[in-house]
């Protein structure tokens, strides 16, 4: 089996599932305070803290303006900016596209293109939306959002944010200038997102919030979170894949065989990895005298839900749904 690398702690790569698994108990005598606080937290479920990059419409300077139309809701929403100041209006992104030289940067750019036919623009901003799950005080979010901001770019790249309650779940907004004040561009890997998501967390629980930031992996889950992906499909009206595929999953179901997926392999071998590697936790925890989080480890394995696939995933909802008593109809 592929060696396999999930990590556990948030602060740094020690204490590592799929070494745990490979290495036996004996090769760990004690966990550090910091350890013990993350395997609580990720044990008890602590709501994980999500930072996401959203893809689209950040490389040329129209749609540029169109995203900081959007997040300020077309001027009833105020901005707050990197300098501390607020700002609303229809014309807020222009003013935040003169502010920060986003015309320069893209002149730059078209002039860069010309030698270079073919390749994607770079581009000019980097959209983040932070957000926690619903129940979660707003303003704590808003808080813990521009903590993170100018702790990870004050001084170095242009940033604006708002705040949106629209939705259940509360969640920032964040519009990043690509290239720092220093002429450097900001790229953004897994890793970063992964340390992102760490800051945060780490910035909510200092305003009091339980917030928590582990790989979905050590979490036994399979797939990140998802509504019913029934409900799902008949809730999009904008594509039509998601229903094609449900509907291909019941006509496999209907004629009594669902076919294998060339990942489901890796995704029992890995989930079998976590699950070794979390045993060993908890005899190394119920050795150094904590039982009664040992138990809580053990129980926390034992509550994983199957390691399926998403076609799997929906398979079952759709036996669920199938199985469900019909509701009398009163008038």
């Amino acid at each position: 089996m592929p060696q396999l690398r999930v990590n556990l702690l948030e602060d740094q790569a020690l204490l590592d599932i799929g070494s745990y698994a490979s290495q036996g108990p004996g090769q760990r005598d004690h966990l550090s305070p910091a350890q013990l606080e993350q395997i609580s937290r990720t044990v008890s479920r602590v709501p994980e803290a999500v930072v996401k990059v959203l893809p689209k419409d950040a490389n040329n300077f129209s749609s540029v303006m169109r995203h900081v139309g959007y997040i300020g809701r077309y001027g009833e929403l105020e901005l707050e900016t990197d300098d501390g100041e607020h700002q609303k209006g229809e014309r807020i992104g222009h003013e935040l596209a003169k502010d920060w030289d986003l015309d320069l940067d893209e002149h730059r750019r078209q002039s860069q293109l010309s030698a270079a036919h073919g390749r994607q623009p770079p581009k000019l901003v980097h959209k983040l939306m932070l957000s926690m799950p619903a129940g979660t005080p707003p303003q704590g979010v808003l808080t813990a959002a521009r903590n993170f901001l100018r702790e990870e770019f004050a001084l170095k790249h242009r940033f604006a944010f708002v705040l949106h309650t629209d939705e259940p779940h509360p969640h920032v907004h964040a519009v990043i200038k690509a290239v720092s004040e220093q002429g450097v561009r900001l790229h953004i890997r897994k890793a970063t997102l992964r340390q992102w998501r760490r800051e945060f967390a780490r910035h909510l629980r200092d305003e009091g919030i339980a917030a928590n930031a582990t790989e979905r992996a050590v979490r036994g889950e399979n797939r990140a979170h998802k509504i019913d992906p029934i409900y799902r499909a008949q809730r999009r009206g904008d594509s039509s894949h998601m229903r094609e595929r449900v509907s291909a999953i019941a006509a496999e179901l209907a004629s009594g065989a669902l076919s294998g997926e060339p990942g489901k392999t890796k995704l029992v071998q890995t989930r079998q990895a976590v699950e070794a590697g979390w045993r060993v936790v908890g005899e190394t925890l119920a050795r150094t005298g904590f039982a009664g989080l040992a138990e809580h480890v053990n129980r926390f394995v034992d509550q994983m839900s199957p390691a399926r696939t998403e076609k799997e995933e929906i398979a079952a909802a759709l036996l669920a749904r199938k199985h469900e008593p019909h509701k009398a109809v009163t008038r």
